[in-house]
């Protein structure tokens, strides 16, 4: 059955998943960009432990969601019918991307397969047509933090991979932050440090999910 899940979403020490001032020029905020460090370390090479975790963020994915701002750090209305975020020219997904958005536009094909779809009836209507497109895949769910927040609330979500980065922020936005009880039954199924991260792996206990809790 094809699941929901948020990989390789990284976290600060102090539980910020971007840094603070966000925008166009800094689309990560402050500081943002040493969270992904991991990902395209400055010396070229990632770590075995690390390239496995990203391969497996790609593999058997069929699909994405992603919230407005991780499609472009901006907000209000569109600048112009050609902007297409801030993804370059070839974007990595290679599928359908699902955006969701209070602002209504026409999708956007772009190289290499990726389709951008705006989606303006909310997360279960984004979720719906994920899983259509993904086929027997995967969807992956990806930023920003109330975007991952609002799937988890309401349930959706099936599996939950931070990678804690030992880096402090200070200031920004945290994805632990005013879930109330919607991690409540929720277990840490895979923890595995490398030498620069450390990857932790969460899911709902297949007890509540079948509740429906």
């Amino acid at each position: 059955m094809t699941q929901l899940r948020a990989l390789n979403f990284s976290l600060s020490l102090d539980g910020y998943a971007a840094g603070p001032r966000q925008s166009l020029d800094d689309p990560l905020g402050v500081g943002g960009e040493l969270l992904h460090e991991w990902i395209f370390p400055p010396e070229g090479r990632r770590t075995d432990v690390d390239d496995g975790f990203v391969r497996t963020g790609q593999d058997g994915i069929g699909a994405t969601i992603m919230g407005r701002n991780m499609f472009g750090p901006i907000r209000g209305a569109w600048p112009d019918a050609e902007w297409t975020g801030w993804w370059g020219g070839d974007p990595p997904f290679h599928h359908d991307v699902f955006v969701l958005t209070h602002r209504p536009r026409d999708p956007v094909p772009m190289a290499g397969g990726t389709t951008f779809h705006f989606v303006t009836d909310g997360i279960e209507a984004a979720l719906g047509q994920a899983r259509e497109a993904a086929g027997d895949g995967d969807i992956r769910l990806g930023g920003g933090v109330a975007t991952v927040q609002q799937y988890l609330r309401a349930g959706l979500l099936d599996e939950l991979h931070v990678v804690v980065v030992p880096v402090l922020l200070g200031d920004g936005e945290r994805l632990f932050e005013g879930l109330g009880d919607a991690l409540r039954d929720w277990s840490c199924v895979r923890f595995t440090p490398s030498e620069s991260v450390t990857h932790v792996v969460l899911r709902p206990t297949p007890s509540s999910r079948a509740a429906g809790l």
